[in-house]
């Protein structure tokens, strides 16, 4: 199958959404992937009148991270598994001098380290020595299955899991910015590399601990965030169609 391609920003037919489109929505902070799906699932049903769609995300994000998600709708849901494999690209800021039990700010910061002897010299070392292919560890607080439970079910219960490192590929890891306690950073990964554990295994080698303050996807694949949409606006354009049942009396 060859790479699918976006519905252009300024969709304009109704009945692609069933024959099957691939959608790019700018992610809110604070909502999850299954919110985003959700939202894009019931403007399409109440507008094409139907109860029978199928619409999914080809990558999760993190209620904590903002940023591209990838939705398919109808027939291109069949393209989901190949769009997943596809490299992401994210920028944030990873917060120096402190861990958190999720490796992001879901959970309080602990162990206060110093951290104001770290220059950026030692973090762009730091950075450039997980570029290549890496084992990673998952953060406890992900979504990992473990004995038939998500490994935050465990970790909310306060059951300590034993997860197993997963390979990735981080191919570019880069500073773009350090001032006082925070480094704004650019990554280009492959599929399954879980940034919060990027953010807390930085820390550990520099010596001072980090977590992730925050993350956005800047692209998947081919497709980019400046091209996405906020799930508010796809809702106006969604409402200014004309619904699949006035179409066939026209």
């Amino acid at each position: 199958m060859s790479h699918p391609t976006a519905l252009p920003v300024g969709f304009s037919r109704t009945e692609d959404f069933v024959l099957g489109t691939v959608l790019l929505i700018d992610k809110p902070l604070g909502w999850t992937s299954f919110d985003a799906v959700n939202k894009v699932k019931i403007a399409l049903k109440n507008r094409l009148k139907t109860g029978k769609l199928k619409v999914g995300h080809a990558g999760t994000l993190d209620p904590l991270a903002t940023g591209l998600l990838v939705i398919c709708t109808g027939k291109m849901t069949k393209a989901i598994t190949q769009l997943t494999m596809d490299n992401k690209v994210y920028t944030g800021i990873i917060r120096l001098g402190s861990t958190t039990p999720s490796f992001d700010l879901e959970t309080r910061p602990e162990n206060n380290l110093p951290f104001e002897h770290i220059t950026a010299e030692e973090i762009t070392v730091a950075m450039h020595s997980f570029e290549g292919t890496i084992d990673q560890m998952p953060p406890v607080f992900s979504a990992k299955k473990v004995d038939g439970k998500r490994a935050y079910d465990h970790a909310r219960a306060g059951t300590e899991v034993a997860l197993r490192s997963a390979r990735v590929t981080i191919t570019f890891f880069r500073l773009v910015a350090f001032n006082g306690s925070d480094i704004n950073f650019e990554v280009h990964c492959s599929k399954g590399t879980y940034i919060r554990s990027l953010a807390h295994d930085l820390g550990q080698r520099l010596g001072c601990g980090a977590h992730l303050a925050a993350l956005c996807r800047t692209a998947s694949g081919v497709f980019s965030l400046t091209d996405a949409i906020s799930p508010a606006t796809f809702q106006e354009r969604i409402n200014a169609l004309t619904p699949l049942s006035e179409q066939s009396s026209l």
